[in-house]
């Protein structure tokens, strides 16, 4: 396959990821126009676009074979994404459950957050691993700081598959970091096991979603 494209499994676990995340955008806007509530339509709307920018993306970039400078470009767009999906994906909570003045602080200081990432993206492209995944780690756990109102605030379902999509996404970026295990290098190695814990963790997250 490598003959077709520049990193198959990765690309190709995304691609699945991207076709998944359409199919859940269309889930998520018909469970909440039955809700006839702004709030929850709009935030499971950027929730679903935030999947589909990240999946359809990093899919590009690991599968396209280009130009050096091209892919470098395409890069930069699969990084900065990674930001868009962490904010997206803290939006419903923030606008369905803690709507109110803790829940448009913290999600506006995410956003904020998020689009400085994205500068980051653009301009530091080649900055070590471990700091971008540090920062997609910082971002994710920040939940802390309203875990005591998200619990209070989710059913016991929605709270045990956010604490597990949270689960999938740390234990994959420690794999990025330290780039092991790496059974298989060049073919199914720890890049291609990381794509698959994103996967996992944002499956989890929309478990999460469509139970608030």
């Amino acid at each position: 396959m490598r003959r077709y494209f520049r990193e198959p499994i990765s690309g190709l676990t995304h691609l699945i990821g991207a076709l998944l995340s359409i199919a859940a955008l269309w889930k998520l806007i018909s469970m909440a126009s039955h809700s006839c509530n702004i709030w929850y339509i709009v935030s499971f709307v950027i929730f679903g676009i935030s999947l589909i920018l990240l999946y359809s993306s990093s899919a590009v970039y690991h599968l396209v074979k280009s130009s050096p400078r091209i892919i470098q470009n395409l890069r930069r767009l699969d990084h900065a994404m990674i930001y868009v999906l962490i904010a997206g994906s803290y939006t419903p909570f923030c606008l369905g459950p803690l709507r109110g003045t803790m829940g448009f602080y913290f999600l506006a200081a995410t956003w904020l957050i998020a689009f400085l990432g994205i500068l980051f993206s653009i301009f530091y492209i080649k900055a070590p691993r471990w700091i971008a995944a540090l920062l997609y780690l910082g971002m994710g756990w920040a939940a802390a700081v309203i875990i005591k109102p998200l619990w209070h605030a989710l059913s016991h379902g929605a709270l045990i598959w956010l604490v597990i999509g949270g689960f999938f996404y740390s234990l994959g970026s420690l794999i990025y970091i330290f780039k092991w295990p790496n059974p298989f290098p060049g073919i199914f190695g720890f890049h291609e096991i990381w794509h698959i814990f994103v996967l996992a963790g944002s499956l989890s997250h929309f478990a999460s979603v469509i139970q608030l």
